[in-house]
C-alpha cells in the first residue's frame, strides 16, 4: 500500500465576503475556492446553476452545418447511420441521436463496434458495411476524430459523413489533422468557439438534439426529457463536474426517476436503488458498469437495447442479464486484481512503473486492473494480456507520470498504442514483453516523492463547528465526483472514548470520539474492522481526515463524522 501524504489547501480569497455575496458559510466558501471556483457568477453557477445557464449548441463549429445537413437527409428519406461506441459514453449519444432522428422522422439506424473483434471507433469494415447496406450519411458520435483514412474512404465511396466527438485532437507539426467530413462538430478543434470544451461524447450528442430540435421545432420539453443521460454519459465518462458538466449532472439525476426509459428504470430496481434519490455515486459505481458489462464481456448493444426497448418483460430481462454480466466482470476483475498484485509482490516491487502480464485475463478488464494497481502502489501501471494475434494492454498513471510520451519512447517496440497522459493503450509482440518493461523503467524519471499518495484537506475543521445546518449547507455542493470531490476536514489528536467492529463481515467501525474540550462525537469507519484493531493496539488517540453527516434512527437523528483517512499517532 502508498504511503499517504496530507496536505492541506492553502488558496486564498476574502471568504468572508463570498459568505456573505452568496449567503453561505465562510467554511463552503472555503471550499467552492479550493475547486477553483472563482468570481461572483462562477460562483453563482455553481451553486444555482439551471439549465438555462448552459450554452448554446451554436457556439459549437459546424453545428449549424451538420443540422442542416440531417435535415436535408432527414426530408429526402435519405437513411442515415449512426456509428457509436462500445462504453458508457458511446452508448449513451448513440441513444439520444437514435431517439432524436427517430422523432424529427429521419430513416436511421445504428451501428456499435464490437471492442474484441472491431476496437474502438469506426473502421473499414463499419464503412464498406454502410455502403454496401445503402447508408447515405454515416453520424459518429464518441468517435471518429482520429479516423482520418477510414472517412477518406467512406467520402471515396460517396457517403456523406458527419462527426460528432470530444476526443483530443491530432497534431502534426502543430498543426491540426483532422479527418476529411463533411461537417465535425468537437469543442477540442483550436478555431471552436465553445466556451467549455471539458465535455462528453454524449454532451456533444446532446447539443445537436437540442439545435435538430429546434430545426424542427421540437417542443424544448421533448429535449428535456433526454437530459437523464447527458448525465450518466457525463458522470461515466468521468468529465470534471465543473461548469455546465455540474448543472446537467444536477438536472440530470432529478428527473432520473421520471425517465421515459423503461430499461433504464428496471436497471435501477434490478439494482434495489431508489429512483427517486439516484445519486453521481451510483451512476458512476452502480449503472454504469452494469451499462458498460455488454460492452465489456458480451456486446454494447445489449445496453443500447435495454435502453430503447419498450417491452416491460424483455427491459426487465435485459437489465437482469446485464447485472449479471456486472457481477461476473467484478468477481473476474476482483480475481485480476488478486493475481496482479501477487505478481507485483513477487517480482516487481522496486519497478517504478509496473508492467504485468496476465495472459488469460479479458482484455476488457486490463484497463481496470491497470487502475486497481495505480491506486494500490500509487504508481504508473500496466497490465498486458493475451489478445487473438497479439499481446494487448491498458495502463493508469500518476500526476507526475505522462503515459503517452513514455509509450512514444519506446514505440519500436509496440505494434500500435494510443493515450493521453493519464491513460494508454497498446498493443505489442509476447516477445517484447520484457523489454517493454525494462525500457519502460530505464526512462522513467520517477522519485521516491512521486509514490507518495497526496490527500488534500480542505479545512482543519474541529468538531466544534459541526451543526446540521452546516451539513444541509454543503448538500449545496453536490453532485460529488471528478473534479468536484467531497469536500474533507481534519482534526488531530481526537480521543477514543470506545470503540468496537460491527457488521456480519466486521467491515465497519464505530466510535465515540472527544475533543480536548470534550466535545464528543460518534464516527464511522468502514474497511477491516480486525485489522483496524490490531493497528490501533493500545492507543486511544486518533487523527482523522473526515466528512460530517446526520445518523437519522428510529426517528432520532444525531451528528457523525465519516471518517476517510486516518493516522494512530505513536508515542516517542
Amino acid at each position: 500500500m502508498a504511503e499517504e501524504k496530507w496536505m492541506l489547501q492553502t488558496k486564498r480569497a476574502d471568504f468572508e465576503e463570498m459568505a456573505r455575496c452568496h449567503h453561505i458559510s465562510p467554511v463552503t466558501a472555503r471550499i467552492i475556492r479550493n475547486r477553483d471556483v472563482m468570481g461572483r457568477e462562477a460562483v453563482r453557477k455553481y451553486l444555482w446553476g439551471e439549465l438555462k445557464d448552459l450554452y448554446s449548441p451554436h457556439l459549437l463549429k459546424d453545428m449549424d452545418r451538420t443540422v442542416g445537413i440531417l435535415k436535408e437527409k432527414t426530408e429526402q428519406l435519405k437513411p442515415i447511420r449512426i456509428v457509436g461506441d462500445y462504453d458508457i459514453d458511446g452508448v449513451c449519444s448513440t441513444y439520444l441521436l437514435y431517439q432524436a432522428l427517430t422523432k424529427v422522422g429521419a430513416v436511421v439506424d445504428y451501428e456499435i463496434p464490437d471492442r474484441l473483434k472491431d476496437g474502438y471507433g469506426i473502421n473499414e469494415s463499419i464503412i464498406r458495411a454502410a455502403a454496401g447496406d445503402g447508408i447515405d450519411t454515416i453520424l459518429t458520435c464518441d468517435n471518429g476524430i482520429a479516423a482520418v483514412e477510414q472517412i477518406r474512404l467512406a467520402k471515396e465511396l460517396g457517403l456523406t459523413v458527419l462527426i460528432t466527438d470530444h476526443h483530443d485532437i491530432m497534431k502534426e507539426n502543430g498543426r491540426e489533422i483532422l479527418p476529411p467530413a463533411d461537417a465535425v462538430v468537437n469543442p477540442k478543434q483550436e478555431d471552436c468557439t465553445y466556451p467549455f470544451p471539458d465535455i462528453c461524447g454524449g454532451m456533444v450528442a446532446y447539443k445537436l438534439v437540442q439545435a435538430l430540435y429546434e430545426a424542427f421545432h421540437v417542443p424544448m420539453e421533448k429535449w428535456l426529457e433526454m437530459v437523464e443521460f447527458a448525465a450518466i454519459a457525463t458522470v461515466g465518462d468521468v468529465m470534471k463536474l465543473q461548469d455546465e458538466n455540474r448543472i446537467i449532472v444536477k438536472e440530470g439525476l432529478k428527473r432520473m426517476g421520471r425517465t421515459k426509459s423503461l430499461g433504464l428504470l428496471k436497471l435501477i430496481e434490478r439494482n434495489d436503488l431508489d429512483k427517486e434519490q439516484i445519486t453521481a455515486y451510483q451512476i458512476g459505481f452502480v449503472i454504469g458498469p452494469c451499462l458498460n458489462a455488454g460492452g465489456r464481456l458480451q456486446t454494447a448493444k445489449l445496453a443500447l437495447s435495454l435502453l430503447l426497448s419498450r417491452n416491460e418483460e424483455e427491459a426487465d430481462q435485459m437489465a437482469r442479464e446485464l447485472k449479471e454480466l456486472n457481477d461476473r466482470r467484478k468477481d473476474m476483475t476482483k480475481q485480476g486484481t488478486s493475481e496482479a498484485v501477487e505478481q507485483v509482490e513477487a517480482l516487481y516491487r522496486g519497478d517504478k512503473v509496473l508492467v504485468v502480464y496476465l495472459p488469460d485475463c479479458h482484455e476488457s478488464l486490463a484497463g481496470i486492473i491497470a487502475g486497481r494497481l495505480r491506486e494500490y502502489y500509487q504508481k504508473p501501471a500496466f497490465v498486458l494480456t493475451d489478445g487473438e494475434e497479439c499481446v494487448k494492454g491498458s495502463g493508469r498513471s500518476i500526476e507526475a507520470y505522462h503515459m503517452f510520451d513514455a509509450l512514444v519512447r519506446v514505440k519500436d517496440l509496440l505494434l500500435k498504442f494510443g493515450g493521453h497522459p493519464m491513460a494508454a493503450g497498446l498493443s505489442l509482440l509476447k516477445d517484447h514483453v520484457d523489454e517493454f518493461r525494462k525500457c519502460l523503467n530505464e526512462q522513467a524519471r520517477l522519485t521516491e516523492e512521486d509514490f507518495i499518495r497526496k490527500v488534500w484537506i480542505d479545512v482543519p475543521m474541529p468538531l466544534e463547528y459541526i451543526n446540521e445546518p452546516l451539513i444541509q449547507e454543503l448538500e449545496l455542493l453536490e453532485p460529488f465526483g471528478q473534479g468536484n470531490e467531497k469536500p474533507l476536514f481534519a482534526q488531530k489528536g481526537l480521543h477514543i472514548r470506545s470503540v468496537r467492529v460491527l457488521g456480519k463481515n466486521r467491515n465497519a467501525v464505530k466510535f465515540s470520539l472527544a475533543t480536548d474540550q470534550g466535545t464528543p462525537m460518534d464516527a464511522m469507519l468502514f474497511g477491516d474492522g480486525d485489522s483496524f484493531l490490531k493497528e490501533l493496539g493500545d492507543s486511544r488517540i486518533l487523527d482523522v481526515i473526515y466528512y460530517p453527516s446526520v445518523n437519522e434512527y428510529n426517528g432520532n437523528k444525531t451528528l457523525q463524522v465519516i471518517i476517510r483517512n486516518y493516522k494512530i499517532p505513536r508515542c516517542i
